[in-house]
């Protein structure tokens, strides 16, 4: 663990050097901070993952960024894993070349940049100095290395002071109890509120967001009793719930909250329609404990093993976001970005391949709904009823037939026939 002294010594130079960049190049290392908070509305986005927008052809990348700059969203970025290489392999010792690839894209693609602190060098979880198992990617730090892993947060946002946004830590990865066969929410919440409380002595206007836990159904054959949340759509381990109020309870401060989770039949919905209601109830649930901003950094309506026509995912996709903006979540994250061989749904074509970074169906979805629905701007609900999906907007509404059969919603007094798995955005009142 390293000394008070190391990590006094370790801040003081580096705020020398950003100061010195700063002056020498007008602001190289990221563009000056605001003075007031930013919001924590951020709409729609996505998550880079490990195969992503800087994996390919300079031309190709920049091609990507000028589509996504048309209609621009936020991105998050894990600072380790998923596409990022190892930040701190010894201590003290930063390699930062592969995030610093990552968050340069956001910023050339006019995106909103947001990083998800996890996961952590192996020397701060029992590993070797200067190695990198990445079998053990999703070990949680030990608790002594709790304070190198903020202080790695701090040092991540000196560096990139343009980046305003952290959500800490990913599913509870390694806080899994296992003589209590339980969710750690005590450990888990002790490594926060250090990340927490570091990030708001860099600066008090860092916004940061946890406990980014799973909201999921126990996993198959493992009975965990009764549980507060549940529907027609199945039930949240209660486990899960514990270790969220655990965090809620205890934690030093936030400035949003983060869960994310699967709306699918694997998690006891009798039908992918009903699945999707999981939404609404979860989100219910949070509103109910906390006032905080509402972030999802996942969320999947597909199963694991569906080979669903592209119409049909389409439209589960764009229900799902419906049920988002209808609800009161303040900012979601789609999960890979990038088409490969075996994740073949993605927002584009992966660089790697001839022609490859072509725009996929649903990254002009996601870039519809941050034109209509913009971050923090009121949607209300058309009124219609399952299989439809529908959220109203000041400018457009939109309508998603779940179904593979026409169906026929009633909106403002009046009968629209939608063909199956169609997704329509009509001017709102029209």
């Amino acid at each position: 663990m390293r000394s008070e002294r190391d990590r006094w010594a370790r801040g003081l130079a580096a705020l020398t050097v950003a100061v010195a960049l700063l002056m020498v190049t007008g602001c190289e290392a990221g563009t000056p901070r605001a003075s007031a908070a930013p919001s924590n509305s951020l709409g729609v986005g996505f998550t880079h993952t490990q195969f992503s927008a800087v994996d390919g052809p300079p031309q190709a990348t920049q091609q990507l960024a000028t589509v996504l700059a048309a209609q621009p969203m936020p991105q998050a970025q894990h600072i380790m894993g998923f596409g990022a290489g190892n930040p701190e392999p010894s201590p003290g010792e930063y390699d930062f070349a592969s995030l610093d690839a990552r968050i340069d894209f956001i910023r050339r693609s006019g995106g909103t940049p947001v990083i998800t602190l996890c996961c952590a060098p192996d020397w701060m979880k029992g590993g070797a100095e200067g190695s990198t198992d990445w079998s053990r990617l999703e070990v949680a730090p030990e608790p002594e290395h709790y304070q190198d892993f903020a202080d790695l947060a701090a040092e991540i946002s000196r560096r990139y002071p343009d980046v305003r946004h952290f959500q800490v830590w990913n599913e509870f990865k390694g806080f899994f109890n296992e003589r209590t066969k339980t969710w750690d929410g005590e450990a888990y919440t002790e490594l926060y509120n250090r990340v927490y409380d570091a990030l708001k002595e860099v600066d008090s206007g860092n916004q940061v967001g946890g406990p980014y836990i799973e909201m999921t159904a126990p996993p198959p054959g493992v009975d965990t009793g009764p549980s507060e949340l549940t529907g027609p759509w199945g039930l949240v381990d209660q486990r899960i719930l514990d270790a969220f109020d655990t965090w809620n309870e205890r934690k030093n401060g936030a400035d949003f909250v983060v869960v994310d989770g699967h709306t699918t039949t694997e998690e006891g919905a009798p039908d992918d329609v009903t699945a999707l209601t999981k939404i609404a109830a979860v989100n219910q649930w949070i509103h109910g404990r906390t006032p905080l901003p509402l972030w999802w950094a996942e969320w999947y309506v597909e199963p694991a093993a569906a080979r669903w026509a592209p119409e049909k995912r389409l439209a589960q996709r764009t229900a799902g976001l419906v049920e988002f903006a209808r609800t009161g979540v303040d900012t979601s994250f789609y999960w890979n970005a990038s088409r490969t061989a075996s994740l073949p749904t993605g927002l584009w074509t992966s660089l790697g391949d001839p022609g490859g970074g072509r725009p996929e169906p649903f990254l002009a979805t996601l870039q519809e709904f941050n034109r209509q629905f913009p971050p923090g701007a009121p949607v209300g609900d058309p009124g219609v009823a399952p299989p439809v999906f529908g959220a109203r907007g000041s400018r457009a509404t939109v309508l998603v037939n779940t179904s593979d059969a026409p169906a026929t919603a009633t909106v403002d007094g009046a009968e629209v026939g939608l063909a199956p798995y169609e997704v329509r955005w009509t001017p709102s009142g029209a």
